[in-house]
């Protein structure tokens, strides 16, 4: 691997709590410009991943590099801003003194009137720390994370107890600074977040890679294809079930959704069993759809 080609590079790196390996031999490497979205379901490492990336905690074995060099020599040369889920809110003081001191100590700090209305707490720079919403805080998070001119910025879960209008904003927020050649790193179990802004996408599970690849080709990794449709008579609802390549078979009503690894051949034999199917619609899996399907699919492995 080229660590000085890279934004950040992960070399065989691993990390364990006693018996637990949170981090299990991760290979991987960030490239400028790229919004990156990292996936996983709950115990998958993304944590302890962006913790060791930060250099808030060291690998067991292997490297991690940012741009060449260690985390923490990134960091100190002002080269990545990190929003973290919890934590890092000083109280007592106004958010408009917390913005100025995070501009004060960064190498390349910015205009703190800049970072608030970029942020989006503006209207609440008189505000102390302690007495803000959870999703105030998440932008003030944000803020801090964007006080200086960083190369890299980490955001841990960002848009958490934000509502739909703020989550927009700051995502139209995120794509502006992507567009300034910055790369982004995010972790979030929304996934449809990851679906509308990664360039790419990153799945997590039990410490190892186990997707790569757009958000498409995540999708198509996944092997299978929804298929809707409503049926006017009766169901017989085991001879559904018996319908060659099913993945999965929700039936509601007068409607049935499979998920199915040859939609052709399935469509083919309900026509086979004389149902006349209405409304039919075949289509690829959603991210989410296709993230679930892949992570079970490897527990279904493991077991």
């Amino acid at each position: 691997m080229t660590t000085t080609a890279s934004v950040v590079a992960f070399d065989q790196v691993s990390k364990a709590y006693g018996t637990v390996r949170a981090v299990d031999g991760l290979t991987l490497a960030l490239r400028p410009g790229e919004t990156v979205a990292l996936l996983g379901p709950n115990g998958a490492g993304k944590s302890t991943t962006l913790d060791l990336l930060l250099g808030l905690k060291r690998p067991d074995s292997g490297t991690v590099r940012l741009f060449g060099t260690s985390p923490r020599d990134a960091i100190v040369a002002g080269r990545v801003g990190a929003m973290l889920q919890s934590g890092g809110l000083m109280d007592e003081v106004t958010v408009a003194e917390l913005v100025r001191l995070a501009c004060d100590l960064h190498p390349k700090p910015y205009r703190p009137s800049e970072v608030l209305v970029r942020a989006g707490v503006a209207q609440i720079a008189d505000r102390k720390v302690d007495k803000l919403s959870g999703g105030q805080a998440q932008r003030v998070r944000f803020a801090l994370a964007t006080a200086g001119d960083s190369d890299l910025i980490v955001l841990d879960e960002p848009t958490t107890g934000m509502d739909v209008t703020t989550r927009q904003a700051f995502w139209a927020t995120m794509r502006e600074q992507a567009g300034q050649g910055r790369t982004v790193l995010f972790a979030t179990h929304y996934l449809e977040e990851a679906d509308a802004v990664a360039d790419r996408v990153l799945v997590l599970h039990r410490g190892r890679l186990l997707a790569d690849g757009t958000a498409a080709e995540i999708k198509a990794k996944a092997g299978a294809r929804r298929v809707s449709f409503d049926i006017a008579d009766a169901i017989d609802e085991p001879a559904l079930r018996a319908l060659p390549f099913l993945t999965g078979i929700d039936i509601s009503g007068r409607t049935v959704r499979i998920q199915s690894s040859d939609a052709d051949a399935t469509v083919h034999a309900l026509y086979g069993l004389g149902v006349y199917p209405r409304n039919l619609e075949v289509a690829g899996l959603g991210l989410e759809q296709a993230f679930v399907a892949i992570t079970s699919a490897e527990e279904a492995k493991s077991r």
